[in-house]
């Protein structure tokens, strides 16, 4: 007789999300920190909305270029805890590289580095998590988007903090300590994370499935991603997912910008409600994530897409008052709290062998979605008003909402 699939969960320890989470939320802090000297970079080199813009696509355009091959080396070589590694090495070292440069195409090139490391994460931390706890695939994955939080969170406040006494190319150069740091850690905690499972198979498996394979062959692997392709449930959540990625670095790109620019924040305000947005989005993760496990994923995803659109328009019409931190702190939590939903939901329609590959076709369509919205908001913004692009914004997660309405009925269930 088989073994139920509970009776090979981890016992009575997260240790493993701890770890992986912690790593995702280095993944996080830099691109959180360059949000926040966006402006200030923008104004020495005296780029335009749509160039600003044009910058951030770049990166995201570089992101789905990789994703998929990422996923594709995770299933056929396995050895996650070591790609996670690499990843997080590949994402920090450019921005080191931001400090020499006088010309934005140094920036480009710099970005789309980080575009491909950060890129390289996903496929193998995501299935690791969702295959190890499979009855609680959204509470873990709220746990690992919340590491992410957790960094760009803190990331805002520590770059605001220090913009008011060095430069921001000073900043760029201190911001690499933590990065050091947390290298250091997560090397450790990725060595932990290899040895905890020498004697445990099943786990063994969860992390470092797919190396030396025998059956595995490219032909096959072509056949399953077509598979994948056809997979209507799984590609209406990616697509979703892309228009909702969309929406989110619209506003992670210009709302600091916006702040900065239309309403004169200080560089230590905008940091303060970047992180605001954040801490938001940490909250709602786990809420999210939870009650997606026990009441199904799509009624969280449709409730989060309509409340996000509208805080959003909220957010433009509360100008200078008070009102509008708290729109920007409800725009995080409603924005957020879909994420890990959403992953979840894609992991259950993806089958387990092509896990790695099916995580990065979701991340691929994401960062389609993000490599467009940066260059559309800067277009519409210099054309029509800043405000205009917002709406813009507002507008994409409602055609977000409208795919989800289309995903299967029974999509909610785990692929053999």
């Amino acid at each position: 007789m088989s073994t139920p699939a509970a009776a090979v969960l981890p016992p009575r320890t997260f240790r493993d999300v701890w770890l992986i989470s912690a790593g995702h939320g280095l993944t996080h802090w830099y691109p959180a920190t360059f949000y926040v000297l966006l402006p200030l970079i923008g104004k020495e080199l005296g780029l335009s909305y749509t160039q600003i813009g044009f910058l951030m696509s770049a990166q995201h355009i570089a992101g789905a270029l990789s994703n998929l091959p990422g996923g594709m080396i995770v299933d056929s070589i396995g050895k996650k805890g070591y790609l996670m590694a690499a990843s997080l090495f590949w994402v920090g070292f450019p921005y080191a590289l931001m400090s020499m440069t006088n010309s934005m195409w140094m920036l480009v090139i710099c970005l789309m580095l980080v575009g491909i490391g950060n890129n390289l994460w996903h496929p193998a931390a995501i299935p690791t998590l969702a295959h190890q706890y499979p009855q609680r695939k959204g509470l873990v994955l709220s746990f690992h988007g919340m590491g992410g939080n957790i960094g760009e969170a803190l990331a805002p406040l520590a770059a605001g903090s220090l913009l008011a006494w060095f430069s921001w190319r000073e900043v760029v150069v201190i911001n690499v300590v933590p990065g050091l740091v947390m290298a250091v850690l997560i090397l450790v905690m990725v060595g932990a994370l290899t040895t905890v499972r020498d004697g445990d198979k099943p786990r063994k498996e969860g992390v470092n499935a797919g190396s030396g394979s025998s059956n595995w062959n490219a032909r096959q692997y072509l056949r399953d991603l077509g598979s994948l392709l056809r997979n209507r449930a799984l590609m209406l959540i990616c697509v979703s997912g892309g228009f909702r990625t969309l929406t989110q670095v619209g506003l992670m790109v210009f709302l600091p910008v916006y702040l900065a620019y239309e309403q004169g924040y200080s560089p230590i305000a905008v940091g303060v409600c970047m992180t605001v947005l954040q801490v938001a989005g940490l909250i709602a993760g786990p809420i999210a994530g939870h009650v997606s496990d026990k009441f199904g994923r799509r009624h969280v995803v449709l409730s989060s897409m309509v409340l996000t659109g509208l805080t959003i328009i909220g957010m433009v019409f509360a100008g200078q008052s008070f009102m509008f931190i708290v729109f920007v702190a409800l725009v995080g939590f409603f924005l957020y709290a879909m994420r890990p939903v959403m992953q979840a939901w894609a992991v259950e329609n993806t089958p387990k062998r092509l896990a790695g590959t099916g995580v990065g076709l979701q991340f691929t369509i994401l960062a389609i979605g993000g490599s467009i919205a940066p260059a559309t908001f800067g277009v519409i913004a210099d054309a029509w008003g800043v405000y205009t692009a917002f709406y813009f914004l507002a507008g994409t997660i409602i055609a977000a909402n409208l795919l989800v309405v289309f995903v299967p009925k029974d999509s909610e269930r785990a692929v053999a």
